[in-house]
């Protein structure tokens, strides 16, 4: 049967989600397939909806494989889990479709960007966001996000896959500041490649006042002005999740999130 899970990770010790040759190990679709071959006897392919960079995390990257386990879909899931490094578990697992492909089916996916921005660096978070010590203006990097919603040419933010066009459906941006942290989360149809990294780091140029938010429309207006500004850090970009018709995938569990208000509130 095939089967989807629900994963997170902390990309840090990974060369991004596929898996592409020996020598680009470790991957965290390679260390997936590793343990799924050691429980059920048999080589498995494991597919991903979203194929996230070196040291980007996720809350829910969706993933799909077919095997013949025998037993139970909660032994499943405790297994794999006892088999794999603590920084990747599976929380959430069921059966799908047989034809079910969690990178093609998905009709819209959830970034964010997380940013640490205290006027000294955190040890603690270091892997987890991006330090920015000068003060954002947070209200201008929403104005500027909002100018990213609806059916644009993204192509001055970011590079398609081979053979595809840079239009893209972006649906809601969002940014969040709670204390000394500041949130960008961003839904659309699909993204390009870097483009998240690139909206964050022209967000946070705007928030310091390097640039007006109008800059968004400006390139908005010229898709061959690839790149729009060098892209932020990949540490502090995380793969929230993925939409779909034909399964239903639980929210997140508040990781990161519940991480964070323990440290700040002692």
């Amino acid at each position: 049967m095939r089967i989807w899970a629900a994963i997170a990770y902390e990309g840090t010790a990974y060369r991004g989600f596929q898996r592409l040759a020996p020598s680009h190990e470790p991957t965290i679709q390679g260390v997936l397939e590793t343990a799924l071959h050691r429980l059920t006897g048999a080589p498995v392919r494991v597919r991903g909806a979203g194929r996230t960079d070196a040291g980007v995390h996720a809350l829910g990257q969706v993933i799909a494989f077919d095997s013949s386990w025998r037993h139970s879909l909660e032994d499943l899931q405790r297994a794999l889990n006892a088999l794999l490094p603590l920084d990747i578990a599976v929380w959430a697992l069921g059966e799908a479709p047989p034809d079910f492909h969690p990178r093609r089916e998905a009709q819209a996916r959830v970034y964010r960007y997380l940013i640490y921005n205290g006027p000294w660096r955190d040890p603690f978070g270091r892997r987890l966001a991006w330090h920015v010590p000068r003060p954002l203006d947070v209200e201008a990097m929403r104005r500027a996000a909002a100018l990213w919603v609806g059916r644009h040419d993204f192509g001055a933010f970011g590079r398609p896959p081979k053979g595809h066009n840079t239009v893209r459906e972006v649906r809601r941006t969002a940014i969040t500041a709670d204390g000394e942290w500041v949130a960008f989360e961003i839904e659309a149809d699909a993204f390009l490649y870097h483009m998240v990294r690139i909206m964050a780091a022209m967000l946070v140029a705007i928030g310091r006042g390097e640039q007006p938010p109008e800059v968004v429309a400006a390139y908005l207006g010229r898709p061959e002005a690839y790149p729009a500004h060098a892209p932020a850090p990949p540490y502090g970009l995380y793969f929230v999740g993925a939409r779909y018709d034909r399964i239903s995938i639980p929210s997140p569990p508040q990781f990161l999130s519940d991480s964070l208000r323990v440290l700040k509130d002692r």
